[in-house]
């Protein structure tokens, strides 16, 4: 078998193992293209959706074969420095909320004071 035969197998495989759980689950599944499935579900506004489910077998690079696991290592390092530019970001804004509150409170201050130095 050549390669291309034996990732073909796999994914039908697999394919056909993630439709028949979807039908036990009692789930309508479409078959819309050689590796994807798609289910009719509705929305919780009542709108008509669609899940897709997309099987496919990768082979990486030329020069370097696909690697779930480094794959999921990397995913895992993008959530964390995403978390991480989060909190940044709202300790930032924390930090210019109190910033601009305390500015508006000179300028209140100052304002108050002026017009005390004007009606003397």
């Amino acid at each position: 078998m050549s390669r291309k035969q034996i990732t073909e197998e796999i994914r039908l495989a697999y394919l056909t193992k993630v439709s028949d759980f979807f039908k036990s689950e009692d789930e309508e599944v479409l078959r819309v293209k050689s590796n994807e499935i798609a289910m009719p579900v509705v929305g919780s506004d009542g709108s008509e959706e669609f899940v897709v489910v997309t099987i496919k077998v990768p082979n990486g690079s030329k020069d370097e074969p696909y690697d779930g696991y480094s794959m999921a290592e990397d995913y895992e390092i993008r959530l964390k420095e995403k978390e991480e530019k989060k909190k940044e970001r709202e300790e930032a804004k924390k930090k210019k909320i109190e910033h601009d509150k305390k500015m508006r409170a000179k300028k209140k201050e100052i304002a108050e004071k002026s017009r005390k130095d004007l009606t003397k």
